[in-house]
């Protein structure tokens, strides 16, 4: 299965130093976490709209009729913990990072799939919320679409919520401007540049980088322009780290210090310090505009130092919980122990990884996410 990704090492990074603070202790792995908050006891935002990849897609590629297998999530290993313990397209063995995050805000999950909305019912959901997001896509138009045939870009998300803010008439301002915008994309565009197989024809990383952060910001502003005002952004983390690029590092001998694809994790180092500065100038040019941005990259530099995911139960790191080495389809092995897997397959985090990820962006304290967290941007 080609990549998929997004913020797969956010994972346990996030809140490790904000559980160890908890604890009382002032360094190392060993000291046992906080306890995570739990689940707000009410709405914080009367609705969630979810835009990106994999690591956030709840059934939109199953939808559409000409993805490919490599980019549905629709096999019987996936989903082996959500409620239901079947496939809903998501990328996980149960919840995945945008269900994990709507339950802090006081949601019961993701909102659902823009696909799985009949024409008639998009105006009515929008009022809870719906999410856009497709596996395989980035900020590039075409990136994901010679590996899944049919996704939405983008591009094609932020067109379909515009066009359901119409279906929505007068009055959608208020509500807008008080729900939250959860986006978690970039790692496919990373994935895709740094691939040995099939490398640039005039490969420039400052100009490819600064071209990202340009897509991003115009499709902000598309949202912005719509009435979106609370923006959770999340950008791309170690991208080589996950266990498909672990491969690739050692097929091509660029391996980097924790044994990862040093090409790919050099360009997501890169990527956050742009990404920010684009995000702290739109906002003071764009009335209203408030946003909460992890750095997912410097966070993976502490998990996969020696022992760092030890705190957090996660002992393995470079492997994938199904499939192993192989692919996560009907016939792969599933581990033992899933909450002690950072990866449940070749590309994304296991429910366990991803539940830590979601308490360390709804309550991390300005360690990784910055200028504020997501409880925090909700209350404004």
């Amino acid at each position: 299965m080609a990549g998929h990704g997004g913020p797969f090492a956010l994972v346990a990074l996030c809140v490790l130093k904000l559980a160890l603070r908890g604890a009382g202790a002032s360094d190392g792995p060993s000291s046992a976490p906080a306890p995570a908050p739990g689940p707000a006891p009410e709405r914080l935002v009367p609705a969630i709209f979810v835009f990106g990849d994999s690591t956030v897609d709840v059934g939109n590629n199953n939808k559409l009729p000409d993805c490919t297998p490599a980019c549905r999530a629709n096999y019987p290993k996936y989903g082996v913990d959500y409620p239901s313990h079947e496939p809903t397209g998501r990328f996980s063995n149960g919840y995945n990072l945008a269900d994990q995050l709507a339950q802090f805000l006081g949601f019961d999950e993701s909102p659902p799939a823009f696909q799985s909305l009949p024409e008639k019912g998009i105006a009515r959901q929008m009022k809870n919320g719906i999410n856009f997001a497709s596996g395989g896509s980035g900020l590039q138009n075409k990136t994901g679409q010679k590996l899944c045939g049919q996704l939405l870009c983008m591009a094609d998300q932020v067109e379909k919520f515009t066009s359901a803010v119409e279906k929505m008439g007068k009055g959608s301002g208020d509500l807008l401007s008080r729900s939250l915008f959860f986006i978690s994309v970039g790692s496919n565009d990373l994935f895709e540049y740094t691939d040995p197989d099939s490398p640039p024809s005039n490969r420039n990383d400052t100009a490819f980088l600064e071209s990202l952060v340009a897509y991003y910001r115009g499709y902000l502003e598309d949202l912005h322009a719509a009435g979106a005002r609370k923006f959770s952004i999340i950008s791309p983390a170690l991208v080589g780290c996950c266990p498909s690029q672990r491969a690739i590092a050692k097929k091509h001998d660029d391996i980097d210090e924790f044994g990862c694809f040093g090409a790919a994790n050099n360009l997501s180092r890169q990527l956050y310090p742009m990404l920010a500065s684009m995000l702290q100038d739109l906002s003071r040019d764009r009335a209203g505009m408030n946003y909460s941005v992890c750095d997912s990259a410097t966070m993976a530099e502490m998990i996969f130092k020696p022992g760092g995911g030890a705190g957090f139960d996660l002992t393995v790191l470079d492997t994938a919980c199904c499939g192993g080495a192989g692919k996560c389809n009907s016939s792969a092995k599933l581990c033992h122990n899933r909450d002690n897997y950072m990866f449940w397959d070749s590309y994304h985090p296991t429910k366990a990884a991803s539940g830590l990820a979601a308490m360390a962006l709804f309550s991390d304290p300005g360690m990784y996410v910055h200028p504020i967290n997501v409880e925090a941007l909700a209350e404004l």
